[in-house]
């Protein structure tokens, strides 16, 4: 059939209507033409106007594949459009992941080297060296092919796991090859002395590694968002340590066997011979590890002698350590310096969008004043919201009306800290464009994802029934006030916009009935005459030699409408006896106000005050907004409701269930040692290093102005499981030396000084593995920095306590020798 034209303008020769023998074609009562729908939204980039497509990608997707697919699709597409339109590419989250992945393994590669070249010092031994640091991509790789195998990706989480569990993957290795490297040198066959030496620590190694992997125990109880990026880790670290013991207990006896047989070979020449360089040089570090040796065992002799003085001081020093706790204050997660600005700017109720294209240009150029025109890579906005529905709801839910916009901002590589520009903009904003409301968003994806697309990582939130609302706003009004207040509060506003202006239509349904009309009528003609007959009865008309789908709608030219007089001449259609009315003949027109947007929560009508943080932890803000909230509640309404939502709420639910996971984990840690040693006291002993691991992450978390959060403590709880380890160890040995009938002081004093190195070893592979982390390098640097701050902190502290602390701890507790188990019969 030919029921559509094949040019537009042929759509006003189609017949409307024919009365009286006259047709009625549609150019007689309307202007056909190739137009556009009225603007809901602009875009500028760098100034000028622009169409903005963004791309979002599902949540199993990965970012840098889908950002490698668009780029390798988009000249094909370019090729269809016109030469004079010019494309970019504003914003690549890749770019940031892609860094920041980058920098991880940079961490890795560094605390690797740095941690092969501290195992050579101690060992003096090149090939041990060697053997050792095999373990490293052995372990990771077997890692990532399980990780893979559970559906999990290559990120930032993962690989900061694999950079954590660096450090620690030698461990395994190290404590036996150095085991091996002592009996060799009281000149035992090879052979022997591999057996030996990795029977002696099988059982102690397993039972550290399982200690290690149990502490983990804890990221299962994280809840939200935090637990989808917490888990890769604690899986990445666990798989990694669970292969570095499986390849201690075979690949390096075996390297060992065929690689240190020909250096066993060598030092026996090299005894007649003058040793080189690097002989000399271990030889010099051998005497003055040995006179470390001697002082530690002098010092030990001291505390073993002094054990109630030693004592107290350690649990005077662990009370103070926990006295810094409230000064460190609590972050969800760290901040990002991405180099990424987003500003929202809500203008007057009501503003149309032409009026708030030009309040952005001013705002731009103030901006531009602010920031130095060599640090700005591209400024773009965004004003008003989408014509789509789905871009609507797939969109910020910030931007609510024409009033509303946001001004993205992307600064150069080389630029002054992003945090001191968005200060200096907020002040300069809000004090010369006080009619606007003015806040900015998280730009980066960790803070989106931690906030669950809120504008702040605070919502105080109002819950009631429709009949409490103007009271609640009321409450909600003078809670915004009362927020602005709290040190460390930024960017307070009420999300809801309740005094936009509107036209209310009031109907005299006796003088509509009597003319033929509903409400109906007037309703359905005032909605296709403002907001076109697209709304209601969608219609498409399709250009076959472009392939083009064009949407058809009829509407009143907004030229046409400029006043509430004329929106009375709208036509209602025939009423009785075929008469056509006019609305403003069964209808008067009154000026009102009315809400913007309206939000629920399970179904009751809310009002949300949000709080942005700045220049204070999220905890300390929290803290002062709920006794402002307490103090406010008793206000409300019967009915109402008000509680505290968003990230402030996921960080304290995340903070307890970690909590309540590390008491779980370190019971499970006992019960293990329990049943490894036989013992109910000898797992208390070796616990007595975690006071110092904790004292000591207070200490540097303090020192270093670093906040307590989520990675600071996952590094806690990696921290005090290599603490636990290294008390096995030494535990281990010095029941052993009971066992052959010394006592408790002898023994653990022998002890002591006998896994002094591999303890030291250990210890020191974990912090020199952690400092290149520590540092918060790079990209997305921040995120891990206080992760390796506090494994390091704790890491040192913990391994003086188990040097000194545990050992006096033992002496006291252990006062008889135990009696070796019966031997049992065939």
């Amino acid at each position: 059939l030919n029921s559509s034209p094949d040019a537009v303008r042929d759509l006003g020769d189609l017949p409307i209507k024919t009365s009286k023998g006259t047709t009625i074609y549609l150019r007689d009562v309307a202007s056909v033409r190739d137009g556009y729908s009225p603007q809901t939204s602009l875009v500028h980039s760098n100034g000028k106007k622009a169409a903005l497509v963004m791309v979002l990608k599902s949540a199993s997707a990965s970012t840098i594949d889908v950002v490698k697919r668009i780029r390798a699709t988009l000249p094909a597409v370019l090729q269809t459009l016109p030469k004079e339109l010019k494309v970019t590419l504003l914003f690549d989250q890749s770019l940031f992941v892609r860094a920041a992945i980058d920098g991880v393994v940079k961490e890795a590669i560094i605390a690797a080297g740095l941690t092969a070249l501290m195992m050579l010092l101690f060992l003096g031994s090149w090939r041990s060296t060697l053997i050792v640091v095999i373990s490293i991509p052995l372990s990771i790789l077997v890692a990532v092919i399980i990780l893979g195998a559970l559906g999990q990706t290559l990120n930032v989480m993962t690989l900061g796991g694999l950079a954590l569990a660096v450090g620690i993957l030698v461990d395994d290795a190290t404590v036996e090859i150095e085991n091996i490297h002592r009996r060799l040198e009281r000149k035992k066959p090879i052979l022997s002395a591999i057996l030996e030496g990795a029977q002696e620590i099988a059982v102690p190694a397993f039972v550290s590694t399982l200690c290690i992997c149990i502490v983990f125990v804890p990221v299962a109880f994280i809840s939200g968002a935090a637990r989808s990026l917490f888990v890769p880790l604690a899986l990445s670290v666990v798989f990694s340590m669970l292969t570095s013991y499986f390849l201690s207990r075979t690949l390096v006896p075996t390297l060992v066997r065929y690689l240190l047989q020909a250096e066993v070979d060598e030092q026996a020449r090299e005894h007649k011979n003058p040793p080189g360089f690097f002989g000399r040089f271990h030889l010099a570090f051998e005497r003055r590890f040995t006179s470390l040796r001697d002082a530690y065992g002098s010092a030990l002799a001291w505390a073993l002698a002094h054990r109630s003085l030693v004592s107290i001081s350690f649990g005077a020093l662990a009370i103070l350590s926990l006295g810094l706790m409230p000064l460190i204050g609590r972050d969800f997660f760290p901040q990002v310096d991405a180099g990424l600005i987003r500003l929202h700017v809500r203008g007057p109720s009501g503003t149309r969008i032409e009026e708030s294209e030009r309040l952005f240009a001013r705002i731009e150029e103030t901006i531009r004043q602010v920031i130095p025109a060599a640090e700005i890579d591209t400024m773009n906005d965004n004003i008003g919201v989408p014509p789509s529905g789905i871009n609507l709801s797939l969109g910020d839910p910030s931007m609510i009306s024409s009033a509303d916009g946001e001004v993205l901002i992307a600064l150069n590589e080389h630029h002054h800290p992003t945090q001191r520009y968005v200060r200096r903009i907020r002040e300069t904003l809000r004090r010369e464009y006080p009619e606007a409301i003015i806040f900015f968003l998280a730009p980066d994806i960790s803070t989106q994802v931690l906030n669950f697309g809120l504008s702040a990582p605070i919502d105080v939130q109002i819950v009631g029934p429709p009949g409490n609302q103007q009271e609640n706003l009321s409450i909600a009004r003078a809670l915004d006030q009362t927020l602005t207040r709290i040190p460390g509060a930024a960017d307070v506003h009420l999300h809801q916009v309740v005094d936009a202006p509107q036209l209310k239509l009031n109907v005299d349904r006796t003088l509509a009935s009597q003319s033929g009309l509903t409400q109906r009528d007037a309703a359905s003609a005032l909605l296709v005459s403002l907001s076109s007959s697209g709304t209601t009865a969608p219609n498409f008309w399709l250009d076959e030699k472009k392939g083009v789908q064009y949407a058809v709608s009829v509407q009143t030219p907004q030229r046409s409408i400029n006043s509430i007089e004329t929106l009375g001449t709208t036509p209602l259609g025939p009423g009785t006896g075929g008469t056509p009315q006019l609305l403003a003949n069964v209808a008067t027109v009154a000026r009102t106000t009315g809400p913007t947007n309206i939000t629920h929560y399970n179904v009751a009508p809310t009002l949300d005050v949000l709080v942005g943080v700045d220049g204070r932890d999220l905890g300390g803000v929290a803290e002062d907004v709920e006794r402002a909230v307490k103090a406010i509640t008793p206000k409300l309404p019967r009915g109402s409701s008000i509680r505290i939502k968003g990230q402030a709420e996921s960080m304290a639910s995340s903070f307890r269930g970690l909590g309540y996971g590390l008491i779980f984990a370190v019971l499970l840690v006992y019960l293990l040692m329990a049943v490894n040693f036989q013992s109910w006291l000898d797992p208390l002993i070796i616990l007595m290093a975690l006071p110092g691991a904790i004292a000591g992450i207070a200490w540097t978390l303090f020192l270093t102005q670093t906040t307590l959060s989520v990675p600071a403590l996952m590094g806690a709880i990696m921290c005090i499981g290599v603490a636990t380890a290294n008390s096995i160890l030494l535990i281990t040995f010095a029941n052993q030396r009971r066992a052959g009938g010394h006592e408790a002081k002898p023994s653990v004093l022998a002890a002591g000084m006998t896994r002094l190195r591999p303890i030291l070893m250990t210890a020191l592979a974990m912090i020199i593995g952690m400092l290149p982390m520590s540092l918060g390098l790079g990209e997305g640097g921040e995120q891990n920095a206080p992760l390796g701050r506090a494994v390091i902190g704790g890491l040192l502290l913990a391994t003086f306590t188990t040097l000194f602390f545990v050992p006096v701890m033992y002496s006291l507790l252990r006062t008889r020798a135990p009696v070796p188990p019966p031997e049992l019969e065939a």
